[in-house]
């Protein structure tokens, strides 16, 4: 079929590389190498400039205040220079991004990268590979199927364990739980898998993390499906609570299809007993899921990977290398029991992955993902695992274990923090508390020393509430630094609980 003559190119004969060249445009390879060296270089210079200008792990502005910098800005008119284009990203950006590898940066599950790690991920996205098809990826695939396959092992999984990477932890989860129901499908007798799609109940622990809740409202089951568990006073999902939530289902005409394990829940660091929960899950006959998004770090430690114990057992487990694994974001996996289970989520489109490729052998990696497009997350951990091995990993994550732990003791003897429990991984979970007053007023003292330490630029810490009421969080990913440097936090958070007081008692 020729082209129609309404598309056919007004001059057919001139090289559409002459034309891209004739405007600002050029495009990444070895014909424009030079060019993007240079570009490259000025972007590393705007990097250290960044990092020896800053001292502080945030600027400390506020929402409004920088977004009056963009209110001038009119996309439609190009600054048509790069390095014009860098130096307003000064401003809007550089000047206020947080910085995750600072010592005094103590918030959310954010860690410090590797070097290594940042190197593989231009690699990775100067070449623009997309792995979800072989004719798209070719060694990608290998290397990421490979990267599961050692996970898988290290996890205690059995031999025809498979998985994929993902965009992170939630999409893991969801993934795991869409595998939990179709399992369920395939087991319903008389009824159809809807009608007994409203009867389906997901079980984990009330610490768990939001995306399970979520996952059951996305696949039809609503947010009523995921029932959550009461914890015990270590924060762990109290085993005799689940077993009695799962007699009273079955006595409701309730369907448990799955119960998640959390090791390494967000706020606690609190790792479930797997080995319990696991013996509950085959006797109730349920997907047995581990999320381990925070805690499956612990997987290259040696020092701490028995406290994994159980995991060998999961149907499912996620797995965060972006959290504690010092990736950047994303790098995540799900890793599944059976290669088998993974089956509901492939399709063979003609145009990408028809199924006499499949049939033929071709790894198409888009047959277990919920992604079509996806970026090569896997390189990076694997130059870290050749350049540094997994045993330097595992020593990163003991010395924050031991810091963790070591800092914790130290808070229980301070008469002015209250350390709502004994830190499990690497969180910690405390406030200000000064005797003689009520606990509303002690709420609104965290709230204020938490915004004045950031607005401040003295430090970044997270907040939480537990038993309605508010707390402060320190989350250590950086194995830099000492329990003195944070111990010198944790006094300015004192004389700045008692500086708020004093101002809240002038005041009245």
């Amino acid at each position: 079929m020729g082209i129609s003559q309404e598309f056919q190119l007004s001059e057919p004969s001139k090289p559409l590389t002459g034309y891209l060249k004739n405007t600002a445009a050029t495009f990444f390879g070895i014909d424009d190498f030079d060019h993007y060296r240079t570009l490259k270089a000025h972007v590393d210079q705007s990097l250290a400039q960044t990092l020896s200008e800053r001292e502080h792990p945030t600027s400390g502005i506020l929402p409004g205040e920088l977004l009056k910098a963009f209110q001038p800005l009119d996309l439609d008119v190009p600054l048509n220079d790069f390095v014009a284009a860098l130096e307003e990203l000064k401003p809007l950006y550089l000047d206020h991004a947080i910085l995750f590898h600072h010592q005094d940066y103590v918030a959310h599950l954010n860690c410090p990268i590797l070097d290594v790690s940042l190197a593989a991920e231009h690699l990775a996205s100067a070449l623009n590979t997309a792995v979800e098809t072989w004719d798209q990826s070719a060694g990608g695939t290998w290397i990421e199927q490979h990267l599961i396959n050692w996970l898988a092992k290290r996890a205690g999984l059995p031999e025809d364990a498979d998985g994929v990477f993902t965009s992170g932890g939630s999409q893991s989860n969801m993934m795991a739980m869409l595998l939990a129901r179709e399992q369920a499908f395939a087991r319903a007798d008389s009824e159809t898998p809807h009608q007994r799609l409203a009867r389906y109940r997901v079980l984990c622990s009330e610490d768990s993390h939001f995306s399970i809740q979520q996952a059951c409202m996305l696949l039809g089951m609503g947010k009523q499906a995921a029932i959550r568990v009461p914890c015990t006073d270590q924060r762990c999902m109290d085993v005799s609570a689940l077993e009695a939530s799962l007699a009273a289902m079955l006595s409701n005409g309730e369907i448990p299809i799955a119960i998640v394990a959390t090791a390494g829940t967000t706020d606690f660091g609190a790792i479930d007993p797997l080995v319990d929960i696991a013996r509950l899950s085959r006797q109730y006959q349920c997907h047995f899921h581990v999320d381990a998004a925070y805690g499956g770090g612990l997987l290259l430690s040696k020092q701490q990977r028995q406290r994994l114990a159980g995991i060998e057992a999961a149907d499912s487990v996620t797995l965060d290398f972006h959290k504690f694994a010092f990736q950047p974001v994303a790098c995540s996996a799900l890793l599944v029991r059976d290669t088998a289970m993974m089956a509901p989520l492939a399709h063979h489109a003609d145009y990408l992955n028809p199924l006499e490729q499949a049939l033929a052998g071709t790894p198409d990696l888009v047959n277990k993902s919920l992604q079509t497009t996806r970026r090569f997350d896997a390189l990076k951990l694997w130059v870290t695992l050749r350049t540094l091995g997994p045993d330097a990993l595992g020593e990163m994550i003991d010395t924050l274990v031991s810091k963790t732990a070591r800092l914790g003791e130290w808070m229980v003897n301070q008469a002015d923090i209250e350390l709502l429990a004994a830190p499990s991984i690497s969180t910690l979970v405390f406030r200000f508390h000064a005797p003689r007053h009520d606990d509303d007023t002690l709420d609104e003292v965290n709230r204020q020393i938490r915004s004045r330490l950031a607005r401040s630029k003295r430090a970044m810490v997270a907040a939480t509430r537990c038993q309605g009421r508010q707390y402060l969080k320190f989350t250590l990913l950086n194995p830099r630094g000492d329990v003195d440097q944070l111990a010198r936090l944790v006094a300015d958070i004192v004389a700045m609980g008692h500086e708020v007081l004093q101002q809240m008692q002038s005041s009245r």
